[in-house]
């Protein structure tokens, strides 16, 4: 017997991983998911992210399949200035996701479950939805807080290409540079068949600047070469995006909890959040769910969007001071992670 319906708007990671959360706590409820797209995954949004990726501790559960993963991470290389951080992962710790195939991967779990997935259908308005409770899963700009006017917090911007037969292909390696202004490069390895690298670059907060130019010349002081086969680009939540509940709406991953502010990482965020929209609705506890996710996240957003609004003062004395706030930052980064959990 059906007792409740809910209507998911987005079907990838975090909308998927919330339909998924409903039907594991309550087989009973009806779950619909609108995406916009003629499929799921294999769509323009799909490859919206560096797809980087976590697969230990709480993440296990969301174990991407082997189709999913292009390379495992075994070293993570920081660079702010002349100086370069180094961090080596434990063996099968982390991954970069063949990010289109996973969301593919969460589908076909998702409808094992009987979820309802009705691609090549965008929801106009949340006037046209007649279930009991929605889930905003519509990403950055969430197309449901613009409706209800309630399209705030902390943004910022990036562009990416992506780099086939590239000089700059290292399988194993992330590599991130900061910029004196805080804003970071980021190579990441892709298709191994294809030696194709995620090169790209994000800015914290609204800034008049070709992101396009700023890459092009990182690219020629780097001697980074490739054929460009990609391009994608566009506003990226900094963090926590409030309200996470509003009547009967739960906003999730980018719509939700947003990206970790000083990074861009938002994959371990969107499933975390989808998990957890899905099962305070699916126990009848929906009020819980801002309260379980600023649990989760408001420590690390305090220390993020306030090291933010510090660059933002720097910025105005020059690029050293951004410089030496930056590496202050990474050198007490392990005490910060120790003291906040």
């Amino acid at each position: 017997m059906i007792t409740i319906k809910v209507d998911i708007v987005g079907g990838s990671i975090s909308g998927l991983t919330a339909a998924k959360s409903l039907k594991e706590n309550k087989k009973s409820i009806k779950v619909v998911v609108h995406e916009k797209y003629k499929e799921i995954g294999y769509n323009h949004e799909g490859r919206r992210c560096g797809e980087a990726h976590s697969i230990e501790n709480i993440w296990k559960k969301w174990k991407p399949e082997a189709k999913s993963i292009f390379n495992n991470i075994s070293t993570v290389e920081t660079t702010i200035g002349k100086k370069k951080y180094v961090v080596h992962r434990a063996p099968n710790s982390s991954c970069i996701l063949n990010r289109q195939e996973f969301i593919c991967q969460l589908g076909r779990e998702a409808e094992k479950l009987d979820v309802i997935i009705q691609t090549d259908d965008k929801i106009k308005t949340i006037n046209d939805l007649d279930s009991d409770y929605i889930i905003d899963a519509s990403g950055c700009p969430s197309s449901i807080r613009r409706e209800l006017g309630i399209d705030k917090g902390m943004r910022g911007i990036t562009y990416q290409q992506t780099l086939e037969d590239s000089n700059y292909f290292k399988s194993d390696t992330v590599r991130i540079h900061f910029t004196d202004d805080f804003g970071y490069y980021w190579i990441f390895p892709r298709d191994p068949e294809k030696k194709e690298i995620n090169l790209g670059v994000g800015l914290l907060g609204q800034f008049e600047c070709d992101l396009k130019e700023m890459l092009e010349q990182f690219k020629k002081e780097h001697n980074i070469e490739g054929k460009v086969n990609y391009v994608l680009g566009g506003p990226i939540p900094g963090g926590l995006q409030r309200p996470l509940k509003y009547k009967n709406i739960l906003f999730v991953g980018d719509a939700g909890v947003g990206a970790f502010p000083l990074t861009g990482q938002g994959i371990y965020r969107a499933l975390l959040s989808g998990e957890a929209a899905g099962k305070c609705i699916a126990l009848d506890c929906p009020r819980k769910y801002p309260y379980l996710m600023n649990r989760l996240f408001i420590k690390w957003d305090v220390v993020g969007k306030s090291f933010v609004r510090l660059i933002y003062v720097l910025r105005e004395v020059g690029p050293k001071s951004v410089e030496l706030a930056s590496r202050y930052f990474m050198d007490f980064h392990g005490k910060l992670h120790q003291m906040i959990h």
